[in-house]
């Protein structure tokens, strides 16, 4: 019995393709081939792949880095904020939808059903004229943002770009952080209803405080479990985070529409573009799958 187990396994690890598998790598292969032979034929475009490369990695006059990677830079620095401020407001509102008090349900309701049934260009167009015109005077940011004139260290340079430009990174983590946390929020709201009564129950048996209570027994378990669908939420960020170029967000969707405009590389720049996205949701995919590892042993532990 324990033979036919063991050669089964064998089977299954020698073969671990089915025939769906197969036959979806058939289909893969024919589109393939079928768009290679029509670019052959039907394409005449010129490709600049050597001006185009020159272009992405040739600093500015001014010595400062190339206007592609600056773009980078902001991108990374929208996004790292961005979510950071969409993990701690998700979570937040979450916990609020999980709340069995309607005082803090309700309005975690509300919020969740109106970002999630909006169109994100719709909101960032409103959001983005609301935070610029009334949101920034009312916090009392508008001589921090827009008045004062001194120059910033390096280190404040790094975490938030040149001074002139702040109110507009404000204004790109608010609008992309606001609508990643709608859908943390329901992310979060899963993996609490998704902990077994008995876990709750035992907790409030120990008589551990609600603090406690949510740090060391029900935390650990809702990270396990909501680390996929968090991963594949924060790589929706990155890419959702291009959209804030249309309110002239110079991110990096922002510097390659700059960049294949005046160049006229449209097909070269855009492939760069692409693989920069690529590399960087590729990148959050592995550090997301580490963490959920490292969750899973600890469970087992």
């Amino acid at each position: 019995m324990q033979s036919n187990n063991g050669n089964k396994a064998i089977n299954q690890s020698a073969f671990p393709l089915n025939k769906l598998d197969y036959f979806l790598l058939l289909i893969l292969v024919i589109v393939i081939s079928w768009l290679y032979y029509r670019s052959a034929i039907g394409v005449n475009y010129q490709w600049h792949w050597a001006a185009a490369f020159d272009l992405i990695f040739t600093s500015r006059r001014d010595g400062s880095l190339p206007y592609f990677f600056q773009g980078l830079i902001s991108t990374l620095r929208l996004t790292g904020w961005g979510l950071l401020f969409a993990l701690l407001a998700g979570t937040l509102i979450g916990i609020a939808r999980h709340s069995q008090f309607a005082l803090l349900r309700t309005p975690a309701v509300l919020y969740i059903q109106l970002i999630r049934n909006i169109p994100p260009l719709v909101f960032i167009f409103i959001f983005y004229f609301f935070v610029s015109n009334q949101l920034i005077p009312l916090l009392g940011l508008e001589h921090l943002l827009r008045q004062s004139n001194h120059n910033s260290n390096a280190i404040v340079t790094f975490l938030f770009g040149p001074r002139n430009l702040w109110e507009n990174l404000l204004s790109g983590v608010f609008c992309i952080g606001l609508l990643s946390a709608a859908y943390i929020a329901e992310v979060v709201r899963s993996g609490l209803e998704g902990i077994d009564k008995g876990q709750w129950e035992a907790a409030q048996t120990l008589g551990l405080s609600t603090w406690a209570k949510y740090r060391f027994v029900i935390a650990p378990q809702v990270i396990s479990n909501i680390t996929p669908p968090l991963a594949g939420q924060t790589i929706s960020l990155v890419k959702d985070s291009s959209i804030v170029s249309l309110i002239s967000i110079q991110e990096l969707t922002f510097s390659g529409t700059e960049i294949a405009n005046s160049s006229g590389f449209i097909f070269e720049i855009w492939i760069f573009v692409g693989i920069a996205y690529l590399i960087l949701c590729l990148s959050l995919s592995l550090l997301f799958s580490k963490i959920e590892s490292k969750s899973r042993k600890y469970l087992v532990k």
